[in-house]
């Protein structure tokens, strides 16, 4: 009928009403149209992208972080501002809370002032300087490090479990001019003492007094400090470009190295908090190692970004770990895999899903260990994140899939140029495809292949490299990637892309692997068992244990001539010179270590072959538990492969 009367000669004659009638029921007609289709539209993109409203909200967080992002680079804002203005904010609101103890914010602003002023006092320090932190997880480790903040110092944050040799690497590549200990710690300072003195270092201990020489007491003297504020022009050359932390992480040198973190890169690991959906009425439980980015970027420093509350344990206990969230109403949890695990092997109880625990940070949780986590201990939403410590990239797991470390954002995408390339695994080294005829057919690899994350090294992802290490700092650069002058990052590691965006970790390169979540160096395990007076030749690698995340330690001996392996005396040395997480698990004697026409010690190939006597036809030992090394047997396999026997 419509049509009709549009089409009606032009000397057919009708009134303006029925004209009005015809162009409101065309404009009604229209309106019902696009009414459906904006209420179809939703449909139709969720099933093309069932994740839209997860990219969407991941979008607006995006940008409220960049915004935040551009104002602190515009004008200087650290964390320990963020602080004092939470300081202000909310001052009698609970900030650390350790075993029967809780301090304010205000409490711990006057804490760190106190320190401040008695470091500024006896240790004579000035803005710039570099301080020695050997401290574990306790009130003490937050205090400091706000004071040094304060004096516009660089923390250096040491592993309380590194001794001997690996101490004073450590100490010196980063040129600190005092080291600050606990007292549980003496020991271990003394057995380097002589060398700290040689050097004039300036050695304090969280003890009212100590009578040992070189070594000076510094509880007493914070206790004799006014709490007042301090001036911010102690600090007034910091700007984000300035080092704030070095955190030492393992590579393939051997001993561990010290990343140069700026003050820019500590907010990014901040922020991760914002973006997993953390709110200030929070309670953040922390038992992960404090000198560790995990537990110091995103744990503690997101918290004072969100100006939350954090409950702060020495270290991980899976006994007391639901009883902790119970008795201090956590809300949200940090993790490794492992952790992960633990818990879900703990013994089970009815009282597993009675916490307030909603949200759990962290990384390196298996398939299987997340299912069986949230079917025992109830709705929490896990959110995986991917990053290393040094590193100019990362993930986080927004949309929730099961294994994934993270998901593609076009946003993220268009700020931090990032790809997986081809790694061939014979050569260990990366396929570059600048330097092939035809590049850009590896520019992308397929879904679901494993390729070398890298990322470009720019201004908006700096990497700041290792302090006192220029050589490990251009090792992880790749030079001429995709197009010549290019560089960029070289995580290590191997990690997919599936066809939904998702990313996946599938395992690490190199010299390194981790178990117990610690990173451990081949070349420096190796290092310590060539000192044992029968061994000649050592390769250290990780193999994988089933029902464990990581790798574990694994050593190939090459004995000397008409000597044979001590197991006992082997023990020994290594339980004197390894922490527990570095020291090989499984010992395979061999006439001769197989290398390449390099002469570069084969790794791959022996970590595939892996521990089990029936393949093996070469010696084997096993390392029990506080006993020493015995010959590796069937049944001991049988019983790891079974899970009976845990690592």
């Amino acid at each position: 009928m419509i049509q009709q009367v549009l089409e009606a000669p032009e000397s057919r004659s009708f009134g303006s009403s029925s004209r009005s009638d015809i162009f409101l029921l065309i404009k009604e007609m229209l309106a019902y149209i696009l009414c459906t289709a904006l209420a179809v539209l939703p449909l139709l993109i969720y099933f093309r992208n069932p994740y839209f409203l997860k990219d969407l909200h991941c979008t607006f967080l995006s940008i409220y972080v960049g915004i935040r992002l551009s104002r602190i680079e515009k004008k200087f804002y650290s964390i320990l501002d963020r602080f004092l203005d939470k300081v202000a904010e909310h001052p009698h609101k609970k900030f650390i809370v350790y075993e029967e103890s809780s301090y304010t914010y205000s409490q711990a602003d006057r804490e760190s002032n106190k320190v401040a002023r008695a470091l500024l006092t006896h240790a004579h320090l000035k803005e710039g300087d570099t301080v020695a932190l050997f401290l574990g997880n306790e009130p003490w480790f937050v205090w400091i490090w706000l004071a040094l903040s304060k004096l516009g110092c660089t923390a250096s944050f040491l592993n309380v479990n590194i001794r001997s040799k690996s101490l004073l690497h450590c100490f010196s590549c980063c040129e600190a001019k005092v080291l600050i200990t606990g007292a549980d710690l003496q020991g271990a300072i003394e057995e380097v003492l002589p060398t700290l003195k040689q050097q004039g270092i300036r050695v304090f201990i969280l003890r009212e007094h100590c009578h040992v020489d070189g070594i000076e007491s510094l509880s007493d003297k914070i206790q004799m400090e006014s709490d007042e504020p301090l001036s911010r022009q102690l600090r007034a050359s910091i700007n984000i470009k300035s080092p704030a932390v070095y955190i030492y992480t393992s590579g393939t040198t051997g001993l561990p190295k010290a990343a140069v973190l700026k003050h820019e890169r500590v907010w990014m690991g901040s922020f991760l908090l914002t973006f997993v959906g953390v709110r200030s009425d929070d309670v953040i439980y922390i038992y992960l190692p404090l000198y560790h980015s995990a537990a110091f970027l995103m744990g503690l420093c997101g918290a004072i970004e969100r100006g939350s509350t954090v409950v702060l344990r020495s270290k991980f206990s899976a006994s007391n770990f639901w009883n902790d969230c119970r008795k201090y109403n956590v809300t949200v949890i940090q993790y490794i895999g492992e952790v992960m695990r633990y818990l879900c092997n703990t013994p089970k109880r009815d009282n597993d899903k009675d916490h307030k625990v909603r949200l759990a940070v962290g990384n390196g949780i298996r398939e299987d260990t997340w299912v069986e986590f949230l079917e025992r201990f109830g709705n929490i939403c896990i959110r995986e994140c991917y990053g290393a410590t040094e590193g100019n990239v990362g993930f986080f797991n927004y949309g929730g899939k099961v294994g994934a470390v993270g998901r593609e954002h076009f946003l993220y995408k268009m700020a931090c140029k990032y790809a997986l390339i081809r790694f061939d695994t014979e050569k260990e080294d990366a396929v570059l495809p600048f330097k092939l005829l035809f590049k850009h057919i590896l520019l992308l690899l397929l879904a679901g292949e494993t390729g070398l994350l890298v990322a470009k090294i720019g201004k908006r992802t700096p990497f700041s490299g290792y302090a006192k290490h220029k050589q490990q700092t251009d090792k992880k650069k790749l030079r001429d990637v995709f197009k010549k002058g290019d560089v960029y990052f070289n995580s290590g590691d191997l990690l997919k892309i599936d066809d939904e965006g998702f990313i996946f970790f599938q395992d690490r390169i190199g010299d390194t692997f981790r178990w117990k979540g610690e990173n451990v160096a081949t070349t420096e395990v190796a290092d310590h068992l060539l000192a044992v007076d029968f061994v000649e030749e050592a390769n250290v690698y990780g193999v994988k244990v089933p029902g464990h995340e990581g790798r574990i330690g694994m050593a190939a001996l090459k004995l000397k001539e008409n000597m044979d392996f001590d197991g006992k005396a082997f023990y020994q040395h290594v339980k004197n010179y390894l922490p527990s997480y570095a020291r090989p698990r499984f010992v395979r004697i061999q006439d001769a270590l197989v290398v390449t026409s390099t002469f570069k010690q084969m790794k791959v190939k022996l970590a595939e072959e892996g521990f089990n006597p029936a393949l093996i036809k070469d010696p084997l030992f096993y390392l029990e538990d506080n006993k020493g090394y015995i010959p590796m047997t069937q049944e001991i396999f049988n019983c790891i492969a079974e899970g009976r026997l845990r690592l």
